[in-house]
């Protein structure tokens, strides 16, 4: 995987990533995962802490809209690969010109910034139903949290899309592993309310740090050597990731190009 492609092709991944937006907005599961299911999460969360004030309401906003960022990244992400799959296209994306990864990666993009719309969804419904005025308290570092944080979902989510097509028993666990990610990366409380064992896991998953670096400049003034070192995480992350991803993705084309059994049921 050359990910010197992603620059070389940079029109190929906004095209692809606007073709796969066009499609998503019609699709009323992927809806009802970046936007209702979020909007649902944050209207429990603010009922329950309406006399705490606005930093907690902020912290539910961040959450909620990261629940919805990883529903999009588990199940839309996951599945970008085994969509082609089903719909008989992939032998033809992984037989034409332009390198495949680049496809995905643009599949990918799309996915993680329509999530972003669960951040405004429960932002607005914080503000119109509960009356709260919700404001960044680090705005510039925030927006740049959000920036890292999006490349490192997507790049989490390009280990994810060719483990579930090339290894189908995982998708067996793809709904289990939903709701344990929610609590491990403290997306709607602190992970501090675990038990111990589990805080070296949430160490290890890349949606941990992005909601500590989102919580941190949304919610309060966190040291900005704290921001740095969880951008610091999400950047090795990502790069973790994307070796993992080269070396899946060429597992992968093998299985599609020379076995020729990638599409086998």
């Amino acid at each position: 995987m050359n990910y010197g492609n992603l620059f070389k092709y940079w029109r190929t991944v906004l095209v692809v990533a606007e073709m796969s937006l066009r499609t998503q907005f019609s699709d009323a599961f992927v809806l009802f995962a970046i936007v209702f299911q979020p909007m649902i999460i944050a209207i429990l969360a603010l009922f329950m802490l309406r006399d705490k004030g606005g930093d907690y309401a902020m912290f539910v906003v961040i959450g909620s809209g990261l629940t919805g960022l990883w529903s999009s990244l588990l199940f839309v992400s996951g599945n970008s690969i085994n969509v082609e799959r089903w719909t008989g296209t992939l032998e033809s994306l992984v037989g034409m010109p332009t390198p495949f990864d680049v496809i995905v990666f643009g599949k990918n993009l799309a996915n993680v910034f329509q999530s972003l719309l669960s951040m405004v969804v429960s932002y607005a419904l914080a503000a119109a139903l509960f009356g709260y005025s919700l404001t960044l308290t680090q705005p510039l570092l925030f927006f740049a949290t959000l920036l890292i944080s999006m490349f490192a979902f997507i790049c989490f989510g390009l280990t994810i899309a060719p483990v579930f097509v090339m290894y189908r028993s995982i998708q067996q666990w793809q709904n289990a592993m939903e709701f344990p990610v929610y609590i491990l990366c403290g997306f709607l409380f602190p992970i501090a309310l675990l038990p111990d064992w589990t805080t070296p896991v949430s160490y290890l998953l890349p949606p941990y740090w992005a909601a500590i670096a989102l919580h941190g400049t949304s919610t309060a003034d966190m040291p900005f050597p704290q921001i740095a070192f969880s951008w610091g995480m999400m950047i090795l992350f990502s790069i973790v990731d994307l070796v993992i991803a080269s070396q899946l993705f060429r597992i992968m084309l093998y299985k599609a190009r020379v076995d020729a059994t990638l599409d086998v049921d």
